[in-house]
């Protein structure tokens, strides 16, 4: 009994169906329910009045004497036809019922002549159009065919496939259409079989391949692939989402055509034929979708429900089908009207009835349909009201206290009010649908209740049911108050100093802010009263620089938001731009210039260390080409000379003479150990009479910038004559810009150059 009312149901309903020209048409329609049950007819929505060719039998059905497709007046008993039953509780309506005039076209296709040669397909088709679908038989020679045969398949389409054929296969062929409505007969085709059956090696090609079919479920899907080629080509399906076609309903007829009995929606999807030459990978393929549609049916049906005056009812009907049908609620037989406590969610798959009354007793409906068919289920709702419930509440006021609070308070009812045991407060912004009411409980003693967390500026409705343990009360009269408006409140405020004039004042975006037009910035210094400002700033702005700030003061920055209700709280925030400038003043910025010249005097000093290394190379080289130990010990001598640092003017008398950097004492040391270097060796290596570039070379050694450093010419004497010769520092050239023009490099100790 799911979907039925026990109050008034149907059992039998119309069904779609297809009458035949000038016969007879009976639609069955059977009721059960409380009497008395009235039942009526309509046809495309329009009662449907006894008369002659039409009328109602003593069962409920409707009887149609003679059905006629076109009456003289231009009328038809086409249409869809649904049946309405009565009573006391409530109106239902049948399904709609499809009928149409059986009928049948002219051909449209005929089967056309063939000549193949021995051993290939024929194939012959013809197409025509009928309610019901035409049954096509195939006659050869007037005589129809030999169905059993397994070289001929008739294919319910109005196709003839003949394979490996043979020369008995000559003939004449024609097809017969028949239906409830006629016969016809097609045009005659003949085949010709000419030749013998060749060797000659031709590709796999398919003739034809599947065509795209929409069926519903239940019915059978016949795909059509022939092929031909030499040798004859295996034919194998697929479906192109790689999902296996399965076995259960499946056959193969002739040599490649698949047929599904019993359709499902699972078997939708595209098929592919492929024609295969046996032994290799040549192949060729064709496809076809196959759409299965199936007609509206529930998952779920409403149910009846019995519910006291003032609470919520609820039905749900849930249908699935291919495609997925459309769901329609009726209300005793009528489209129901959605309205404030009339809604319909998921898709109108449940009904809610909010705050029920007298009015809303009936017989609600579910019609699910969709383009393969329809269904209905119907539930009834009975709203419950027991005698002596207290009549509704009095007097129901509403007053605005706070931007967020509103006071309601009411009188006992007039009549019936011993029994209360509390009230009810129903609640609701008066902009919101009625599902999102709630509610508030009242003890019995109590006719005033404070409303508070409302919404600043927002109009609320309000109204009161007593109750009783029996049941509710009705429903006062409604009332409707709005909330005070609210300053905004207060902002985050933060400060950023920018530079030593300039500080960024930033804040929260205002979106958390309430309801607000814009924002007043004010600054000063804290010794003075009078702000600067109000600097008035849109509700989107987030940030605002300060600028042409004295730096030697603190200053005091507020910053407060404001709407058509006024100025809400200021954030205050100090600031000192001093630490700043102290920054500035420790931590000065670099002299370029300066430091350039400083990287020129270390170039400088690295450039004449080269020189130096290269130099004492150059000398070890020569003394090497001679061969002589003795050059070799005098390239160490000279080596020693660069490297030793040279020592005060009064230190040199004690650690005796130097000559070339070098110490007697040190010389000796070297003598003890057998180099002893004799005149002959020092007469040959400096010569009497030295060049003059001999004369004016010098070596250079390094030296701090404060001291003066020194040049030693090396020159070629007697003993006797030989002495110590000290000479002033020549002073060095200046750069037009008064640098030096070669800065000495720093003396951190011996230079080890070469």
């Amino acid at each position: 009994d799911f979907g039925r009312s026990s109050e008034l149901a149907f059992v039998v309903e119309p069904s779609d169906d297809i009458a035949v020209q000038e016969q007879p048409l009976i639609l069955y329609c059977q009721v059960e329910g409380i009497q008395p049950i009235t039942i009526t007819w309509r046809k495309n929505g329009v009662m449907i009045v006894d008369n002659e060719n039409a009328f109602m039998l003593a069962n409920g059905s409707l009887y149609v004497s003679r059905f006629q497709r076109v009456r003289g007046d231009g009328s038809s008993d086409e249409g869809e036809y649904d049946c309405m039953a009565q009573n006391h509780y409530g109106l239902v309506v049948s399904r709609k019922a499809k009928i149409q005039a059986a009928t049948m076209s002219d051909f449209h296709i005929h089967p056309q002549n063939a000549v193949v040669e021995e051993g290939g397909v024929a194939r012959f088709q013809c197409q025509i159009h009928g309610l019901p679908e035409p049954v096509i038989l195939w006659h050869k020679n007037s005589m129809p065919v030999n169905t059993d045969n397994e070289r001929y398949t008739l294919l319910p389409k109005g196709v003839l496939q003949i394979t490996g054929l043979r020369a008995e296969d000559s003939g004449i062929f024609h097809c017969v259409a028949t239906n409830i409505a006629n016969v016809k007969f097609s045009r005659e085709a003949r085949l010709t079989v000419s030749g013998s059956h060749s060797s000659v090696y031709k590709d796999p090609m398919i003739l034809v391949g599947p065509e795209n079919l929409t069926l519903t479920v239940h019915q059978t899907a016949v795909l059509e692939c022939i092929a031909t080629g030499n040798p004859r080509p295996i034919v194998s399906w697929s479906r192109l989402d790689g999902r296996p076609i399965g076995v259960e309903g499946i056959q193969v007829l002739g040599t490649g055509n698949l047929m599904i009995s019993d359709l499902t929606v699972q078997h939708s999807g595209i098929y592919v034929c492929a024609a295969n030459k046996p032994g290799t990978r040549v192949r060729r393929t064709a496809q076809g979708s196959l759409v299965v549609q199936a007609p509206a049916e529930f998952v779920q049906h409403p149910q009846s429900i019995s519910r006291p005056v003032g609470t919520t009812a609820i039905f749900t009907c849930v249908a699935q089908g291919e495609p997925p049908p459309q769901i329609t609620w009726l209300r005793n037989g009528q489209i129901l009207e959605t309205s404030d406590h009339i809604k319909l969610k998921n898709n109108n798959s449940t009904l809610s009835i909010y705050g029920i009354n007298q009015a809303d007793e009936a017989i609600y409906q579910c019609l699910a349909e969709n383009s393969a068919g329809s269904t209905q289920a119907s539930a009834r709702l009975t709203v419950l009201w027991a005698d002596g419930l207290p009549s509704p509440p009095q007097g129901v006021r509403a007053e605005t206290v706070s931007a967020t609070t509103i006071q309601v308070s009411w009188e006992k009812p007039l009549q019936n009010t011993k029994e209360i045991i509390g009230y009810v407060l129903h609640i609701r912004k008066a902009a919101d649908p009625v599902e999102m009411e709630y509610q508030e409980a009242v003890s019995k003693s109590t006719f005033q209740q404070l409303v508070t967390d409302l919404e600043p500026s927002t109009s609320y409705s309000f109204y009161i049911k007593a109750y009783t343990s029996r049941g509710a009360s009705k429903a006062s009269e409604v009332t409707v108050v709005s909330t005070l408006g609210e300053v905004p409140a207060m902002p985050s405020l933060f400060i950023k100093v920018i530079n030593s004039t300039t500080v960024q004042a930033t804040w929260e975006p205002s979106i958390k802010l309430g309801q607000h037009e814009g924002f007043k910035l004010y600054y000063r210094k804290v010794h003075l009263s009078q702000y600067t400002g109000p600097v008035l700033l849109a509700s989107n702005v987030t940030a605002y620089n300060i600028t042409h700030l004295d730096a030697s003061v603190v200053y005091e920055v507020k910053l407060l938001a404001y709407n058509q209700h006024g100025d809400g709280n200021s954030t205050v925030r100090f600031v000192s731009l001093r630490e700043t400038v102290e920054r500035t003043v420790l931590n000065p910025p670099c002299d370029c210039m300066k430091d350039e010249q400083n990287n020129k005097t270390s170039t400088t000093g690295i450039i004449i260390g080269i020189h130096i290394g290269v130099t004492c190379i150059i000398f070890c080289i020569l003394f090497l080409m001679f061969g002589y130990r003795g050059r070799l010990l005098m390239c160490k001598s000279v080596q020693e000379q660069l490297s030793t640092p040279q020592i005060p003017r009064s230190q040199r008398s004690a650690t005796g003479l130097v000559l070339n950097g070098a110490t007697r004492r040190d010389r000796d040391e070297r003598d003890l150990n057998g180099k002893q270097l004799d005149m002959n060796e020092l007469e040959r290596l400096f010569p009497a009479s030295p060049s003059q570039e001999q004369q004016e070379k010098g070596i250079t050694s390094a030296h701090s910038p404060s001291v003066p450093h020194d040049e030693t010419q090396i020159s070629t004497l007697p003993l006797d004559e030989f002495s110590i010769i000290e000479e002033q520092p020549d002073p060095l050239p200046k750069n037009p810009n008064g640098s030096s023009a070669a800065a000495p490099a720093p003396d951190h100790g011996p230079a080890n150059e070469g």
